[in-house]
Formats: C-alpha cells, sequence, structure tokens
C-alpha cells in the first residue's frame, strides 16, 4: 500500500440493491423449504386422514340404517304373523 489511498466502495445502484436483495430472499427461501414442505406434507396427511374417517363414518352409517331397516322389516312381519291377542290388535 505505498503510495496508494484506500478506495471507498462506489453505492450500489437500484438495481443492483434489488438483485442483493432478490439473491438473499432466494437463500432464505432454500434454508426454510425443507420445512415448508414438511408441514406441507403433515398438512396433506392431516386432510386425507379427516376425508378418509368421514368417507369411513357416512358408509358405515348408511349401512346400520339398511340392517336397521331390515330388522324393522322383519318385526313387523312377526308382529302380523304371530298370535292375535288383546294387547296387540
Amino acid at each position: 500500500m505505498e503510495g496508494k489511498t484506500p478506495e471507498t466502495p462506489k453505492p450500489l445502484t437500484p438495481a443492483q440493491k434489488q438483485l442483493v436483495k432478490r439473491q438473499l430472499e432466494l437463500e432464505r427461501w432454500k434454508k426454510h423449504s425443507k420445512q415448508l414442505r414438511s408441514r406441507n406434507v403433515v398438512t396433506g396427511l392431516a386432510i386425507g386422514a379427516f376425508v378418509v374417517g368421514l368417507f369411513s363414518y357416512t358408509i358405515i352409517s348408511v349401512k346400520q340404517e339398511k340392517i336397521m331397516d331390515e330388522i324393522d322389516g322383519e318385526a313387523k312381519i312377526v308382529v302380523m304373523k304371530g298370535p292375535r291377542t288383546g294387547a296387540n290388535s
């Protein structure tokens, strides 16, 4: 550094400032992408489990309604064919 004066950095132009800002933002997204991906997977699994549970509940309740209708039909037949007494006439 004999005889040389230290150079001061030139101020950045708006385009250079925007480029630096974008590079920093890209680095931040790269760091947090794994965390975001795992959150998205957990959310997707939770929604999927809810949908499967709701579907299963619906199917089971419809099957129970059919069984109850069959039992009610059989009960009506038994009552109709049963002996007539003063209590059930």
